[in-house]
């Protein structure tokens, strides 16, 4: 049976290379009998792999089906792979960063050490044209997706955005990706509450601590957790605004590491952002150029006030020419 189904992963192989193959090519490869090769193909497509045979000469071509089946790669192939999704999975191509982080995830856990040793090594040597400040090593990515998946804590340092550095424990629950930047969400086991960092400031230890039992996700909506967590709980002042333009114009132009952006009657929208200025809310906001309602906080609105007289006193002492 063993040799049976070595063979068969040979056959396999050779069939996923486009091309049609002779079955008297096929058995030659294989070293068995025209009528073997017959079986091994029925015993394929019993599989689910779609092979085609054609009339006259016998031969084979491996085609399509409506389902995915294994997928069979060489040393070369396997690590072309793994270094397309890495870069996949830190691109800014919308849409495919989790996607290929997870495919990553899974092909990483399977090449052996070999093609293991050699994915890190072109790692190593790549530099991307990109912000270095939000650079991620692919490598981490999938070290955090593997715990994620397989429910184990994380040791790591953190580096806070003031520079201070501490360890920490956490049970990771997501990856969240804002398009320039990678976040975790995850349980801090040390302060005892959801927390999200940010994955180009922490520093993985090995191996990782013991297994958990998943608790109850911080929010549903996750970007929007996440958002929020970066765009306006840090700061002194929490805005919050009503812009009449629809919410799809606004979030364009403020992203979700900036503000949180969310749908509103009659085509507008509520727009949520943090700053330690007020100056800075003000003119933040004022910057969309359309009209906008301050909600809060209290004292922006007479902040606003205060600034906008400023500012037509300004124009008033420089009358156009």
């Amino acid at each position: 049976m063993l040799e049976t189904s070595a063979r068969l992963l040979r056959l396999l192989s050779l069939l996923q290379t486009p091309r049609e193959w002779p079955g008297a090519e096929l058995a030659e490869r294989l070293g068995v009998s025209h009528r073997t090769i017959r079986r091994d193909i029925d015993r394929l497509r019993e599989l689910g792999y779609v092979v085609h045979a054609t009339a006259g000469t016998p031969g084979y071509r491996l085609g399509a089906g409506a389902g995915l089946p294994p997928l069979l790669l060489d040393d070369e192939e396997a690590v072309a792979v793994a270094i397309g999704l890495g870069t996949a999975a830190v691109s800014g191509v919308t849409g495919i960063q989790e996607t290929s982080l997870r495919a990553l995830a899974k092909l990483e856990q399977v090449l052996p050490s070999r093609l293991r040793h050699r994915v890190g090594d072109l790692r190593s040597v790549t530099v991307p044209l990109a912000d270095r400040a939000a650079a991620v090593d692919p490598a981490v990515l999938t070290a955090i997706a593997a715990a994620v998946r397989h429910r184990e804590s994380l040791r790591f340092d953190y580096r806070s955005h003031d520079g201070a550095e501490d360890r920490r424990t956490a049970e990771p629950y997501r990856l969240v990706n804002s398009g320039r930047r990678w976040y975790l969400v995850a349980w801090d086991t040390g302060r005892g509450g959801w927390r999200t960092f940010r994955v180009d400031r922490l520093r993985l230890h090995a191996p990782n601590g013991p297994r958990f039992t998943p608790r109850e996700p911080p929010g549903a909506d996750l970007v929007r957790y996440v958002s929020e967590r970066i765009s306006v709980d840090p700061y002194r002042y929490r805005g919050r605004f009503t812009v009449h333009a629809p919410a799809g114009v606004v979030a364009a132009r403020m992203p979700p590491t900036m503000a949180v952006v969310e749908p509103a009657r009659d085509g507008a929208c509520v727009l949520t952002a943090g700053s330690n200025s007020l100056d800075e809310l003000a003119t933040w906001v004022a910057h969309l150029g359309v009209p906008f309602e301050v909600h809060e906080p209290p004292e922006l609105v007479e902040h606003i006030r205060a600034l906008g007289a400023r500012l037509v006193d300004a124009a008033r002492r420089h009358p156009p020419a």
